[in-house]
């Protein structure tokens, strides 16, 4: 609220100098407008998404006890240790490590090569959570690459038209297997041969 100050009127005596008017003061009451602030402040903090929640979607296939026999040809295999090495496994070749930077490159050659390919990621549990989302993001690119191919488009609905018809649209079959006994066997033994090859011998 406002409220104006105005001056006594003071008696004059005699035929003296006249002083100068006094100005009105002005008084404004602030406290409504810092109840208005705390309102205004308390609304944007509760309205306000600081950081939108980050989600992936994954189509889960539905649940079936059918084992699919896959021909080894067909399947790639990418493995993450328990350091962040990466490692693929194609057929009767592999393990053979490779950097995170090339997962690309190698799941776009191998589509290309093989449109009858599917992927199976295996993850070591004390490995970090980024590389598996990062695994996601390269199919994901890579999907949407393969899809703009007419050329890829053609030979995969050919190659994939007993089971997926003739007018299929391309999407990148992958799994998920839990890191288990034989892997660990799989992974030392690719170490090994590994450090042996550096040596020279």
């Amino acid at each position: 609220m406002g409220a104006v100050d105005s001056p006594q009127p003071r008696e004059q005596k005699g035929k003296g100098l006249k002083r100068p008017k006094r100005r009105i003061a002005i008084r404004l009451d602030m406290t409504p407008m810092v109840d208005i602030a705390f309102l205004l402040l308390i609304f944007y903090m509760v309205t306000t998404v600081f950081a939108a929640p980050q989600a992936m979607e994954i189509n889960l296939p539905e649940d079936s006890e059918e084992t699919i026999k896959m021909k080894k040809s067909d399947l790639l295999i990418i493995h993450v240790d328990e350091s962040n090495n990466y490692w693929w496994t194609w057929g009767s070749d592999g393990p053979v490590q490779f950097k995170p930077d090339s997962l690309r490159t190698l799941l776009y050659g191998a589509n290309k090569e093989n449109p009858r390919l599917s992927t199976l990621i295996v993850i070591h549990p004390d490995a970090i959570y980024n590389d598996f989302v990062d695994i996601l993001d390269e199919i994901e690119v890579v999907e949407y690459v393969l899809r703009d191919d007419e050329d890829f488009m053609q030979v995969y609905r050919e190659a994939n038209k007993d089971i997926l018809g003739e007018n299929a649209t391309f999407s990148y079959r992958y799994s998920m297997k839990p890191w288990d006994r034989k892997d660990d066997a799989k992974m030392k033994k690719a170490k090994s041969s590994s450090l042996l090859g550096g040596d020279g011998s």
